[in-house]
């Protein structure tokens, strides 16, 4: 049973009605999230959640304004208005130097054009840029460079006060939609369909100047680039709208997934090497991606899929995870995932391993055992081959959250102190270990009696 217990909680309405294949009943006895306290503040829709630190987090969307809140108690810490528009990229930033200590620090990108730096332990504005002649659509911070970078029509690069050190000339009216650190001082940057390779340097002759030089296009995605994650500094992955998934060498730029299980391998032996998620038109679009060392987890459509980056092929999905697209996914430490979606709801998945049975029919192509691709002798028997060596995984659904009355955004997860979900209902939900929260309150209780004098002992 969920308890509420700031804001005035409301019954979900306008969800839509669950499938009856992926449900799970009140009892959730591995969902610790019993209870859910409701922050409110924004006047539109929530659409970012970024963190700061251990126990402090901001929130931003269409109202324009960021909020930054405890993690752990749910207060309100500062209230940040400076854009006239709504907020369109922001990301956090810890600095410091020698003759400074460290300051966390966010920067905010508005649909107002202009670019703000906020200090978080005041609140204040540290700088404000109004320079742009388009919208910025991501941002991101080079640790290693120090520096900023801002994607729209153009790549700038600044430094943490946002002085303009460099930028790009004029790319497209797409613009940058994405941009991921890569080593050597570049950056990749989703232009489009183009996947644009840039290499930051500064000046040698000892002056503050820099330069950013365009030094490869890749064009093998067959449609717009929606999303980029970066694995380690050898490893990148690009998603696509009709469902690619390329895996990328980040030294040298090229493919890695040239022996990927794809349609047709075997009668097709030179097709490039994508893996295509989904066969639906109307649920290819790869929403989001996140990886550890050993996989790439993908919200494609209404489903999630886990990547295997050393068997290099699908090794998990849940292809009707949610009743509409996903739209954010993440890997907890343990064996868990995450995701949220159009439909309000947020889900616990736990990936197990399969026990295949010697006798079990194998399903015709490897593909088809997610229920999409073409059927053809050869993909049968290498399928077939492929189940007896390796393990096989599934996804089971373990915790069904519902709280937000409308789509759920994004979220962070604190660890111990739970799970903060932001939505377009206008909310943010931090979502609690009911168990724990029981036990600090009988605790803080105890120690008041203590101190009061009122607890005795007896004998």
């Amino acid at each position: 049973m969920l308890r509420w217990l700031i804001g005035g909680g409301r019954e979900p309405q306008g969800l839509a009605e669950k499938s009856s294949v992926q449900t799970i009943g009140e009892e959730q006895l591995q969902n610790p999230y019993t209870e859910l306290r409701v922050l409110k503040g924004h006047q539109d829709i929530v659409r970012f959640l970024v963190q700061i630190d251990d126990c402090r987090f901001a929130s931003a969307g269409d109202d324009g304004i960021i909020f930054l809140w405890n993690a752990q108690t749910g207060e309100k810490l500062y209230e940040l208005h400076g854009h006239t528009h709504k907020i369109t990229a922001i990301a956090p930033f810890s600095s410091s130097d020698d003759t400074e200590e460290k300051t966390d620090l966010i920067i905010s990108a508005s649909a107002d054009r202009t670019l703000i730096v906020w200090d978080c332990t005041s609140g204040r504005q540290v700088q404000k840029v109004s320079c742009f002649h388009s919208t910025v659509k991501c941002l991101t911070v080079l640790q290693r460079l120090n520096v900023w970078l801002s994607g729209g029509s153009d790549l700038c690069v600044w430094n943490r006060k946002l002085d303009l050190l460099c930028k790009t000339s004029h790319l497209t009216d797409a613009g940058i939609s994405a941009l991921v650190e890569l080593p050597k001082n570049c950056v990749a940057a989703a232009v489009g369909k183009e996947l644009i390779i840039f290499r930051l340097s500064a000046s040698k002759n000892g002056s503050e100047g820099w330069n950013v030089l365009e030094v490869k296009c890749l064009v093998d995605h067959q449609d717009n680039i929606s999303s980029l994650v970066s694995v380690n500094d050898l490893i990148f992955v690009t998603g696509s709208h009709v469902g690619e998934l390329i895996v990328w060498d980040a030294l040298d730029w090229t493919k890695r997934a040239s022996e990927c299980n794809f349609w047709d391998s075997s009668i097709h032996p030179d097709v490039q090497p994508e893996i295509k998620l989904s066969q639906s038109p109307n649920e290819t679009s790869v929403q989001h991606l996140t990886s550890n060392e050993e996989c790439v987890f993908a919200a494609v459509g209404k489903g999630i899929y886990v990547y295997n980056l050393q068997m290099k092929r699908v090794i998990a999905c849940q292809r009707a995870a949610h009743d509409s697209s996903v739209l954010h996914i993440e890997k907890l430490p343990n064996r868990q995932l995450i995701s949220c979606s159009e439909d309000g709801s947020v889900r616990i998945w736990e990936l197990r391993e399969k026990q295949q049975l010697p006798a079990e029919p194998v399903p015709t192509g490897f593909f088809n055992m997610w229920g999409f691709g073409r059927a053809n002798k050869q993909a049968n028997q290498a399928a077939k081959k492929m189940q007896e060596n390796t393990p096989m995984y599934f996804l089971e659904l373990v915790g069904d959250l519902i709280g937000h009355s409308s789509a759920v955004q994004m979220f962070l997860y604190f660890g111990e102190l739970g799970l903060a979900t932001c939505s377009a209902d206008h909310l943010i939900i931090l979502w609690k270990d009911g168990e724990r929260e029981s036990s600090l309150r009988s605790l803080a209780l105890f120690e008041k009696l203590a101190q009061n004098g009122a607890l005795q002992l007896t004998l």
